[in-house]
């Protein structure tokens, strides 16, 4: 915690962090609903949410490029005049009853989900190689004040207005607003021009065994959080418990997510980051294991809970270690390939949770996640930290 305070750039994006994920959050609690209110047909009630994560999967690139050339406050301010615009274009979308128009608005806030991504790289970036894990899991840790403040900030936004779901977008660009003062003060620091930066291919970076150790392992624990997470209250509710009980399960998922991040950081800088990966791996056999175990409201929440744990422990370590992989030129290939990788897996897995847990069922979705996390513990026990011989030198794992 102390580094928070007496390293303002850390303390500006955990708070961006925190931004960013309640209107996030706000997001994922109604934009079902609205999307159900206005669709023309039911069946597209989740379209909303759907473009939402293309418009993810196409900033990706782009954005790191444009981080790359002009610096990292540009993106991160691009990404949330986005969230603001996103905002006011779903909540004109609300007011004139619209699915067009919160369809493109929910696109929009894409961009700005995608550049709320590259947070904790600029974390990485902004410290020493020793404090690297406790920046990154700092600013991840944002999150629990989200986790904390935007269940009731959605619900008394949503009925604000006379019209309703109208006061909760308009709150989400108000929120993007603050973001987008709170980030005016990271530096920009571009790493050079873009004529001189060096092209690095997709393959070059995979060639790397730390790369593909840690884009694998983001990408996984990624993957199966979202999986897991989506197929839980439909899993709940065909097992005969409530929405309430569902909603208790879900904040403590995501309370699992975020404040774990306040030791995530120091076990990295302590432990290195294969180890911390590998603890993150086996705590999500742990949780598919007790979900496998029984199927009460007790078994749910500890078992959503720890699934948070392990996607946090995973993320920190991964983000981590990818930034000993890549010379300080190669940043955006090597971080907007995490990321595609991250989004895409995500994508898949969003709109395949449903289908897979109402044909296959909850105990076959949770099995299937052990050669997932075995697969993610082979490839760390298989990586290096050694860059190739044209590479800068090396960073190495503190425990190394």
């Amino acid at each position: 915690m102390p580094l928070l305070l007496r390293h303002p750039p850390v303390l500006r994006l955990f708070l961006a962090q925190a931004l960013y994920w309640s209107c996030a959050m706000i997001g994922i609690l109604l934009t079902s609903l609205a999307g159900l209110a206005l669709a023309p047909r039911e069946s597209l009630a989740t379209l909303p949410l759907a473009l939402l994560m293309l418009g993810n999967l196409l900033a990706i690139q782009p954005l790191s490029q444009l981080m790359q050339r002009q610096g990292r406050r540009q993106g991160f301010q691009f990404g949330a005049l986005a969230g603001v615009t996103g905002g006011l274009i779903c909540a004109l979308g609300i007011g004139q009853a619209s699915f067009f128009l919160l369809c493109l608005g929910s696109m929009t806030l894409g961009i700005y989900q995608a550049s709320a991504m590259y947070y904790r790289f600029a974390a990485v970036e902004s410290v020493d190689a020793a404090f690297q894990g406790r920046a990154t899991a700092y600013v991840i840790g944002g999150g629990v004040v989200a986790a904390l403040i935007a269940p009731s900030l959605g619900s008394l936004s949503r009925h604000a207005l006379a019209t309703p779901y109208l006061g909760a977008y308009l709150l989400i660009a108000v929120l993007a607003v603050i973001a987008l003062g709170i980030l005016s003060g990271i530096p920009g620091n571009p790493v050079s021009s873009a004529t001189s930066v060096p092209r690095v291919s997709r393959r070059q970076l995979l060639t790397r065994p730390i790369v593909r150790a840690a884009i694998l392992t983001t990408a996984i624990g990624h993957g199966l959080m979202i999986l897991v997470m989506n197929a839980t209250p439909l899993a709940m509710s065909l097992h005969g418990l409530s929405l309430e009980a569902s909603g208790q399960v879900i904040q403590w998922h995501m309370l699992g997510m975020f404040l774990p991040a306040f030791i995530a950081g120091p076990l990295v800088d302590r432990l290195g980051s294969r180890r911390v990966a590998c603890i993150g791996a086996c705590l999500l056999a742990c949780s598919a294991a007790i979900a496998l175990a029984g199927l009460d409201w007790a078994h749910f929440l500890l078992s959503s809970c720890l699934l948070g744990v392990g996607w946090n422990l995973m993320l920190v370590a991964g983000t981590t270690l990818l930034g000993r992989g890549h010379t300080s030129p190669e940043r955006a290939s090597a971080q907007g390939l995490m990321e595609l990788s991250n989004g895409s897996v995500a994508a898949v897995m969003s709109f395949a949770s449903g289908a897979l847990v109402t044909t296959l069922g909850w105990t076959a979705v949770n099995a299937g996640l052990l050669p997932f996390v075995a697969l993610a513990l082979i490839v760390q026990l298989g990586s290096t930290s050694r860059l190739p011989a044209s590479g800068s030198t090396p960073r190495p794992d503190p425990a190394e």
